[in-house]
């Protein structure tokens, strides 16, 4: 269940709202007026979030490579990585 706090909350509770994101790794949700206006979070959640974006990415870009056949197949690929690194 998301954690929603008030803005409020967040200026007169922040080492008690941060703690709770260092302790649980997920976001805090906060609320302006009633409506939601920020996402909180620890950084290490931060940098765990768009690194496992940036992998979704790139396994993406992987399966259009595939779908597109810009590949190559793996004994060629193989062959060259050992004549490359001297060991055939």
């Amino acid at each position: 269940m998301p954690k929603i706090r008030s803005s409020a909350d967040l200026r007169n509770n922040y080492n008690e709202i941060s703690t709770f994101c260092h302790n649980y790794a997920e976001p805090v949700f906060i609320t302006k007026n009633g409506k939601g206006d920020l996402a909180v979070m620890s950084i290490e959640t931060y940098e765990a979030l768009t690194s496992r974006f940036e992998l979704y990415v790139k396994l993406q870009e992987g399966l259009d490579d595939v779908a597109a056949g810009r590949t190559r197949p793996w004994k060629d690929v193989k062959a060259e990585l050992l004549n490359h690194w001297g060991r055939e």
